[in-house]
Parts: structure tokens; sequence; C-alpha cells
């Protein structure tokens, strides 16, 4: 059932997306040679070519933007919200149905998440600013190592940070659902659980480790084929990276379904939290 509402959204959204992409990249004149002649061997040449197809494509990419991120995060809120529901009524038949305040919290989420985006974002800036920008501007070599080992800590940081403080948006649908609150009485309701709070933030900690070691996981299987690439075939490289990400999907979206049900199992353990 995750899988089946979540691709709902997703095949059609993702058909869109590459539909107004191939749009964009047809009207504008983008160097693909160059971009096909990068190599990482040469990162400050890649850099540059980058920086010049991404001048030319931002402009016409953020008009599309303006129209096309608001639709698909509407529909994602209200689709997430019905998943969410039949997922969890699956899971227990006793839990009221209560979309409209599902897509109010989802809402929420979604805010909050954007801004831990933003933050990531605003870390990367710095990192360059410090590690590349800085030295080349007094014409030095850029610390790329540094840049790299700064980008992954941060980003490893702030993932964590999401994990330990994003449980309560969690878990909010699920009180609605258990004692048919609104929105803000099931926000309040999350953050009153004190004995169950810990237990709550393990779960979430536990479930990030398991999004990394995916993530992980998939890098490394998109890998294995590299070092036959002189006799892969264009097509198998496609398919196999297709498969790669279509296992990692699936797996995802289990791993959701199994935060969300020990959520909601711990929280009845716990008698709510008010023990």
């Amino acid at each position: 059932m995750e899988v089946a509402w979540r691709w709902a959204y997703g095949a059609p959204a993702l058909a869109l997306v590459a539909y107004e992409s191939t749009l964009v990249l047809r009207e504008t004149p983008v160097d693909v040679g160059a971009l096909q002649r990068m190599s990482v061997l040469d990162p400050m040449s890649a850099a540059a070519t980058l920086v010049e197809a991404a001048t030319v494509l931002l402009p016409p990419v953020l008009k599309v933007a303006e129209w096309l991120a608001p639709l698909l995060l509407v529909v994602w809120v209200v689709a997430s919200s019905l998943g969410r529901t039949i997922v969890l009524r699956r899971v227990d038949a006793g839990l009221h149905a209560r979309p409209g305040t599902l897509v109010v919290l989802q809402t929420i989420r979604m805010v909050a998440l954007a801004g831990s985006f933003a933050a990531w974002f605003v870390c990367l800036r710095a990192d360059a600013g410090a590690t590349v920008n800085g030295p080349t501007a007094v014409g030095q070599e850029p610390e790329l190592v540094l840049y790299s080992a700064i980008a992954i800590v941060a980003t490893l940081g702030l993932f964590t940070l999401w994990a330990v403080v994003s449980w309560a948006l969690s878990v909010a649908p699920l009180l609605a659902m258990m004692r048919n609150l609104g929105a803000g009485a099931s926000l309040a309701a999350a953050f009153k659980g004190r004995l169950v709070r810990g237990k709550l933030i393990e779960i979430n900690l536990v479930m990030g480790i398991v999004k990394i070691a995916l993530i992980v996981l998939a890098m490394v299987f998109s890998a294995c084929p590299l070092p036959f690439e002189s006799v892969a075939t264009p097509g198998f490289m496609l398919w196999w990276y297709a498969g790669v990400t279509l296992v990692y999907l699936v797996a995802s979206d289990f791993f959701h379904v199994v935060r969300l049900a020990y959520y909601l199992e711990m929280w009845k353990a716990f008698d709510g939290g008010e023990l």
C-alpha cells in the first residue's frame, strides 16, 4: 500500500518533471559535448563547465519552478495525507480517519523540512567560501579535500539533527488518528509524552541510520559495474541504475512503514506517554 500510494503520485510527477526538463533543454543552448567531456581528474575545469551550463539553464528552470514546485508540493501533501491514512488504518483498524488534520500536519512537516534543506545549503555555501572561493581569490589552490570533508560532516550532522527533532512531526498524525484530535492538539500531545520521548527519538535515529545505510548500499551497487564499463553497453548501465534506484525506493518505503508501526506500538505500550 505504501509503495502504491507513493508511486501513484511519484510516477505522474516524475513524468511531468521529465517533460518540462526536456522542453527546457530543447529551448536552451547548452554545450552538451562539454558536459560529456568532464572528468573527475580535473575538478576545477569540470566546475567551470557546470557553472557555464547552470548560468544558461537557471533562468528557464526557475521560471518553470515558479508554478511546478508549488503544484507538486500541494499534490504531495494531499496524496501523502490520504495515503498515510489508508496505510495506518490497515495497520490498526481502530484508528480514526483524519485526512484534513493530516494535510495540516504534513504541511507543517514540509515547511520544517524545507527549512532544514535551506540550512544545509547555507552550510555548503559557507564551506565553499572558506575552502574554495577564499583560497582562489588570493591565488592559492582550492582545498577540495577539506571542502568534501566539511560537506560530509555537515550533511550527516544535519541529517542526525533532523532525526532527533522531527519525531514529534511524525508522531502527531498518529495521535490525531488514535485520539481523534485536531492538528494543534495532536502536536501538543506529542510534546507532552515525556516518558516515551526518548524511545521515539531512539527509533527515529535508528531509522535515520538505516536510511544512510540504504544510501550507501545504493552508491555501492551503482558503482559495481564501473570496472566493466568498457564492455558494458550504455543500455545495460541505464537499466542497472534504474534497478538500483527502484530497489532503494521500495526499501525506503518499507522502512517508512516500519517506523510508523514502531511509533504506534511504542505509544500504546506507554499509554500515550502519560504513565
